[in-house]
């Protein structure tokens, strides 16, 4: 089975089931179903619980979200389910909460992180050109030739001639 949050306005508060079906391309082989039928894919697209419908996946919706907390959703479970609630099961769902709290708490660090990464490549790589484009004015100044000047960016920065005559 796999619950996904955030499908498609198409998929949400769906059950789709896939399986491994037999085809004969080339010949004529019937196999038992139990011997190749090993296998089958659960995909349940999540929505909001209010258009959910079926009571399954109400309750799934309600199970699953991150936006509910594990007393409420007790209090749903027990209210609309009609499912008692026992000190373990109030456990359970209270770790089933932490556990996707704890998820969407290391997926957001996980985002930060490559943001941070991303910016600071992106703040050397504006910082490097800067320093070419400086370089450059500096050695125009000096009246020092292009073609110098090109030797020099590729040299300094381990620039293509191409990519050095960018700067010229």
């Amino acid at each position: 089975m796999w619950p996904v949050s955030n499908p498609p306005k198409s998929r949400e508060n769906s059950i789709t089931r896939y399986y491994i079906a037999e085809e004969n391309l080339v010949g004529n082989v019937k196999e038992r179903k139990e011997d190749y039928d090993l296998m089958a894919a659960v995909m349940i697209g999540l929505g909001k619980e209010e258009n959910s419908n079926t009571d399954v996946l109400k309750l799934l919706n309600i199970l699953l979200s991150t936006e509910t907390g594990s007393k409420d959703k007790c209090q749903i479970l027990e209210k609309e389910f009609r499912i008692k609630m026992t000190q373990m099961l109030e456990s359970e769902v209270s770790l089933m909460c932490n556990l996707s709290k704890g998820v969407e708490e290391k997926g957001i660090e996980k985002g930060r992180q490559e943001g941070r990464r991303e910016g600071r490549q992106k703040g050397r790589q504006e910082g490097r050109q800067e320093g070419i484009i400086a370089m450059v004015s500096a050695l125009r100044d000096l009246e020092i030739t292009d073609s110098i000047i090109l030797d020099k960016i590729q040299e300094k920065f381990h620039l293509t001639e191409e990519a050095a005559k960018m700067y010229l």
